[in-house]
């Protein structure tokens, strides 16, 4: 497996890949969320995930990293500096399910974590749900080092 800086050519087949690796998730969100939440704030989540890709993809100020296996495309991650807290963040992340139990989403942690340090940041901060469709990435990020904030988050329909 080899990571490299993204480029334009591959962003079709890491927006398939994404939408593939994150059906699950949206599976699991919306057994545990309140079904009116979940269709107000969902309504489409692959369009939504595919616009959101394609932004951060297109982003100058995320770095993109892109895994391959051979020829094919079997992750990425998207990688944001916030320079005024030296605080960078594993903002976006991803592995084709044929490629998922592989450690690949490991490698990206980590060559996401070595990539801040090089830019100076001192802490990294990642995001994921607390759902069970999240449980691989957090056991990916505790792998590493990252360390639980416990934030409650509500919603209600209006």
């Amino acid at each position: 497996m080899q990571i490299e800086p993204y480029h334009h050519s591959s962003l079709d087949a890491i927006v398939r890949l994404s939408l593939r690796a994150w059906e699950p998730v949206f599976e699991s969100i919306e057994a545990v969320m309140d079904p009116e939440v979940y269709r107000e704030q969902h309504p489409d989540w692959r369009v939504t995930q595919r616009d959101a890709v394609e932004a951060v993809c297109a982003d100058e100020d995320v770095d993109v990293w892109v895994a391959t296996e051979g020829s094919e495309i079997a992750g990425f991650v998207a990688l944001k500096l916030h320079a005024q807290d030296r605080m960078g963040e594993i903002y976006m992340i991803a592995v084709d399910p044929d490629f998922q139990r592989r450690g690949i989403a490991a490698a990206l942690t980590r060559h996401s974590l070595d990539q801040l340090e090089q830019a100076g940041m001192t802490t990294v901060m990642v995001e994921t749900g607390g759902d069970p469709g999240h449980a691989p990435a957090r056991r990916t990020y505790e792998s590493a080092g990252f360390r639980l904030l416990p934030v409650a988050r509500y919603f209600k329909k209006l």
